[in-house]
């Protein structure tokens, strides 16, 4: 059986053992892949596509969490926040702005929206949409720039707000990633309209000009709330480039800007941003001023600017340093018209008649002078030398110059307000007019030829030896007005003199001379103490600045100023008022000037031997002073004017002519 069985039994077949026989482990990366053969062996696939990718992505995205935690929003850069000082003439046009940087930060509300909207058409059409950052706006400038076509930016509006806030402009990927995380974050923890007002603020638009505010006057001289939907297409083409933009830089440069001018406006209809109907009406090109708004001190503007922080500083009690961080709207009272007639006197004048190559005597002759308006004490012009930055002294506004005769209508004004004591210290007072005169015999007798004493005047009258008051203002009258000032008491003179406006600090020693000009008050001052005489009697400090702002919030009261001070008798103002009448009638006779108002003035004459020329004028409008003296480097003294223009007389003179051709007097026969 067991045969048989072992019969029956099949035999096994015996299998060889072979390296392709033994399965193989697993690998991790079947790459190069297993029983592939040629070029199907290098080729990945599906699976193993789809992991890489996947892996990939897994690693942009954790990376991506990764420096979007670690990254936060900065403090915003010091540059981001800086503002100009800004001053504006008195009908509202700006005259300067100062600082580093010249920006004026100003609220959305204050842009208007056709701006607003221009800028977004120009840079970010999806502004209002996107989550701070738009794939699809980089995607789009790389199109548009290869076909040449014009672009909106790649980066928003957001990413550009956080460059110009938060970073630095360097290009590397660094700060680029930065900036794409910030703009994510931003747009989450600020609102669209933060965003946009931030970056009309931190923009730049050329012409040193940081902002929409400050752009707006560089290249229209008008705020940013007055500028009308052509002109904002204008400054939003700006934006991508004021080098190549700013029409008035080039013919090229106007080309493109009026294309983009176009493009803008046109993109706006395209987003539904303005009305067809609208964009009609913008088929001109708005042609911006060729210069840009002041931003420097030359010429006279040093000159305003100084007189004005002055007065700030004395109102409001600010600092320099605090002035100089920069931010304030400072609206003056300086009119422009004013400042560049009188300027154009000054030097026209000088110009003339004052040629130091041919006379010593010509050397070192500097100007000053100075308009208030008597109703108010608005400072509205000023001249104070050649140029700020070259001259840093204000000649307008400088206590070393000797008043002389000029001072003169303060000692008639005190002997008409407090009478005098005929005998000296002791004796009564008595009331005397601007007709008295000191007879022969020295006593002062009043109009009537009646002593103080009421002694008959006989044969003893006013005469060319013994002037009247009156006579004496006009002429001179040294004598007449030191004797009249020890008569009235010189501590009255002074005083009287202070309540007209002149400042105490200015007044000289009570010596004998004091009463015939022996103080120093400056140009400002004069022109505002002679305008108490043409206010009747009503004296207001001169002031230069009527509005004070920061972040729109008025600072320090300027908009309230005091009421005039009574400080004379209307009928002793205008006695003197009347004897100055006669007075500047018979100086601008001297001059030729024609002038058709009551000008009522006070001058130095031959009679004065101090270093200084002198002639105020008023009317009931305006109020002004020109003062003219002479220098040397190293020299502490003034030196003597009295040869200057080559006459002895014309060192005098040359004050009037100034004073005549500022008010139109010697060329129209009419106030300025």
């Amino acid at each position: 059986m067991s045969k048989h069985r072992n019969k029956l039994r099949p035999r096994r077949r015996r299998t060889e053992v072979t390296a392709e026989s033994v399965p193989r482990r697993k690998r991790f990366l079947d790459y190069p892949r297993h029983g592939r053969r040629g070029v199907r062996r290098w080729l990945p696939s599906w699976r193993q596509v789809l992991s890489v990718i996947t892996l990939c992505v897994g690693s942009v995205l954790g990376l991506f969490a990764l420096v979007y935690a670690s990254v936060d929003i900065p403090d915003e850069n010091a540059a981001a926040n800086q503002e100009a000082n800004t001053y504006y003439w008195a009908d509202g046009t700006q005259m300067v702005s100062l600082g580093e940087v010249n920006r004026n930060i100003v609220r959305l509300s204050d842009v208007p929206e056709s701006v607003q909207n221009a800028v977004i058409a120009a840079e970010n059409e999806s502004f209002y949409r996107d989550r701070g950052v738009s794939f699809k706006g980089i995607l789009r400038a790389f199109s548009s720039t290869a076909q040449g076509q014009e672009t909106q930016g790649g980066s928003t509006i957001t990413q550009q707000y956080v460059k110009n806030t938060y970073l630095s402009q360097e290009q590397t990927v660094s700060r680029k990633v930065k900036e794409f995380v910030i703009s994510l974050k931003v747009d989450r923890t600020k609102s669209k309209k933060e965003v946009l007002q931030g970056y009309l603020n931190t923009s730049w638009f050329g012409r040193r000009a940081y902002g929409i505010e400050a752009a707006a006057q560089a290249y229209y001289g008008i705020p940013a709330k007055k500028l009308d939907p052509s002109q904002g297409a204008m400054l939003a083409s700006l934006l991508k480039g004021a080098e190549l933009y700013d029409p008035a830089t080039g013919k090229a440069n106007h080309e493109r800007a009026e294309d983009r001018w176009k493009w803008i406006l046109d993109r706006q209809v395209k987003a539904g941003l303005m009305s067809r109907s609208e964009r009609e009406k913008y088929r001109t090109f708005p042609e911006p001023r060729k210069q840009s708004m002041s931003t420097s001190l030359g010429g006279q503007t040093g000159y305003l600017v100084d007189v004005a922080n002055k007065y700030i500083r004395q109102r409001a009690l600010l600092t320099d340093q605090e002035l100089a961080h920069g931010g304030y709207k400072i609206y003056t009272t300086f009119d422009k018209k004013r400042v560049e007639q009188l300027r154009a006197a000054v030097e026209g004048v000088l110009s003339k008649d004052i040629d130091p190559k041919k006379r010593s005597a010509d050397e070192g002759v500097q100007a000053g002078a100075a308009s208030v308006r008597p109703s108010d004490g608005a400072l509205l012009a000023l001249y104070g030398g050649p140029d700020a930055t070259k001259q840093f002294a204000n000649n307008a506004d400088t206590s070393g110059v000797p008043a002389g005769s000029a001072f003169k209508p303060f000692v008639l004004a005190a002997a008409l307000k407090d009478g005098v004591r005929p005998q000296g210290e002791g004796s009564d007072r008595e009331d005397i007019d601007a007709d008295g005169f000191y007879g022969k015999d020295g006593k002062l007798r009043s109009s009537s030829g009646e002593s103080s004493s009421g002694d008959s005047p006989g044969d003893d009258g006013p005469d060319e030896s013994h002037p009247t008051l009156r006579q004496a203002l006009m002429s001179g009258g040294n004598a007449t007005y030191a004797q009249l000032g020890r008569a009235v008491g010189l501590e009255r003179v002074r005083d009287t003199a202070v309540a007209s406006g002149l400042l105490k600090d200015s007044m000289a020693p009570l010596e004998q001379t004091f009463p015939i000009g022996t103080s120093t008050p400056s140009a400002i001052r004069m022109a505002g103490a002679y305008g108490t005489f043409a206010n009747h009697g009503l004296q207001n400090d001169p002031y230069s600045v009527t509005k004070l702002l920061k972040g729109g919030t008025s600072i320090g009261g300027f908009e309230s100023r005091a009421k005039a001070r009574r400080t004379l008798d209307k009928d002793v103002a205008d006695d003197v008022s009347d004897v100055l009448r006669e007075a500047g009638r018979k100086r601008l006779d001297d001059v030729g000037a024609r002038i058709t108002d009551p000008v009522a003035a006070g001058y130095t004459g031959d009679q004065d031997r101090l270093r200084s020329a002198w002639f105020v004028g008023s009317t009931e409008r305006v109020s002004t002073a020109v003062t003219m003296f002479r220098t040397k480097p190293g020299e502490p003294q003034l030196l003597p004017v009295s040869d200057v223009g080559g006459d002895s007389s014309r060192g005098n003179v040359l004050p009037a002519r100034i004073w005549a051709d500022y008010m139109g007097g010697r060329t129209t026969g009419a106030e300025g």
